[in-house]
């Protein structure tokens, strides 16, 4: 090989090494920052095809999607001196490179751990201003609304972090605290039950004296009425009566008599009578004299 060739091909692998060590490339989901002597010379580098300087600078990379911090579950006070346990998680990405390098060298871990006692210290300053039924039920959705809006503005300022939603996963309570409560509730519900088995016993009683009641008065009406129409047909059987015996009363006297005879001796076959007896006068006489 010639001096020149050898040259050329030493050129070559010079230029290509130089090539390898300053040309990189950051992808659409990271956040970069040029470093030289450990100083920072750029601080939000582009997603693209960059060169630095070989072996003078170097290029920290970042994940630049949307994160999750998930705490572990922790106890806080309420206003009511009550322990509640809560577990949250956080959504967050990078803001600010320069300001996350500062704050955290780069290490995401570190940059959680931060976060993380962030969240709780808001998370324990709120639940102090609230009562347990607040916490538990009541404003949780506010609460979460505005913890996230205070927490943003300090992690943008001390972290470079920008915080995009914050949410509760559980409310839970201690085990003591969890049976004086189930107590509570279940000696609310068996008062509740008393007032309203003591309200169905009113009203049915109610009920039945009304139908009492109802039922006296239309006894009553039904009895007026059915003596009312007795009334009227003995009125009427008498009429009849008279204006039977009025059109023929020996005859009248004759029928009523032999219904006497018949119900008499039907019952019994011995009368103790005066023979003279008007009861045998139209057996002694057909003329009835």
């Amino acid at each position: 090989m010639s001096p020149k060739a050898l040259l050329s091909l030493i050129v070559l692998g010079v230029l290509l090494l130089v090539a390898s060590q300053g040309l990189y490339v950051i992808n659409e989901t990271e956040r970069a920052i040029k470093l030289q002597f450990g100083e920072v010379v750029d601080n939000d580098i582009k997603p693209g095809l960059h060169w630095k300087v070989p072996f003078m600078q170097n290029v920290k990379r970042f994940d630049a999607r949307v994160l999750t911090l998930d705490t572990n579950p922790s106890h806080f006070l309420t206003s009511g001196k009550k322990y509640v346990i809560v577990d949250s998680f956080t959504k967050w990405r990078i803001k600010d490179v320069n300001s996350y390098y500062k704050a955290t060298s780069g290490n995401r871990q570190e940059a959680s751990n931060l976060l993380a006692n962030l969240v709780n210290k808001g998370l324990r300053d709120e639940i102090a201003n609230r009562t347990l039924h607040e916490v538990v039920s009541g404003e949780r959705d506010q609460l979460m609304t505005k913890l996230t809006a205070a927490l943003n503005t300090q992690t943008q300022d001390d972290l470079g972090i920008e915080i995009l939603d914050m949410r509760v996963k559980a409310v839970d309570l201690p085990d003591d605290l969890s049976a004086s409560v189930y107590n509570r509730m279940s000696a609310e519900r068996e008062r509740e039950a008393r007032e309203h088995r003591s309200q169905g016993k009113e009203l049915s009683e109610g009920i039945q004296a009304d139908a009492d009641r109802q039922k006296t008065v239309l006894e009553a009406e039904a009895y007026r009425d059915a003596e009312r129409t007795k009334g009227e047909g003995d009125a009427e059987a008498a009429r009849i009566y008279a204006s039977a015996y009025n059109k023929d009363p020996e005859f009248y006297a004759f029928t009523r008599s032999l219904k006497a005879y018949t119900q008499t001796f039907s019952q019994s076959d011995v009368l103790l009578l005066e023979p003279d007896s008007d009861f045998f006068r139209y057996l002694k006489d057909s003329k009835g004299k």
